[in-house]
């Protein structure tokens, strides 16, 4: 008897880089992705499978803060830019922030930073990629990601994928 390979499912994950950025999730490594109140961002972390690899994504940029405030703030935190690479480690459970019980949330660990960030300013001009929720869908904070799409944007990170687990830097 065989067992069954697991299809792999890939994702993006948008946080606000002032609330929790690609550095806090290196400095945590594992922490949960909560908060969602989203039904359909809710019904794609509810589709998670432990395994499944997504994209980390800045949405927003740093305010508009002083000369001096600025220096804290890196430059890639300046544009909406896919970061980094995190990794399902829990599959979806109750978020206890949530007071309805409607909601849940999943657990990731850090995997991998992109050493080329792909910026959105990029994905919108790429026409194998104007079709993403992403582009369709800003306002959507948890996304499926396509296969072949998934690939492309790792490419355009620096970044390949050896197997659905082995992610390395070009």
């Amino acid at each position: 008897m065989t067992g069954k390979v697991q299809e792999a499912h890939f994702w993006l994950l948008k946080s606000e880089p002032l609330t929790w950025s690609w550095q806090n999730q290196l400095d945590a490594q594992t922490t949960s992705w909560d908060g969602v109140r989203s039904y359909q961002a809710a019904k794609n972390l509810k589709s998670m499978k432990m395994g499944d690899l997504a994209f980390f994504y800045h949405s927003g940029r740093a305010p508009r803060v002083s000369r001096e405030e600025a220096r804290q703030f890196p430059a890639q935190y300046q544009e909406k830019s896919i970061m980094g690479i995190v990794q399902i480690s829990k599959e979806y459970y109750p978020d206890p922030s949530d007071s309805t019980g409607r909601f849940g949330m999943v657990d990731v660990v850090a995997h991998s930073s992109l050493p080329n960030p792909v910026p959105l300013s990029l994905i919108k001009t790429d026409p194998s990629l104007v079709d993403l929720a992403i582009v369709r869908q800003s306002r959507l904070s948890v996304m499926p990601i396509p296969p072949h799409q998934w690939a492309l944007l790792l490419d355009l990170g620096k970044t390949h994928v050896d197997s659905f687990y082995n992610v390395s830097k070009s």
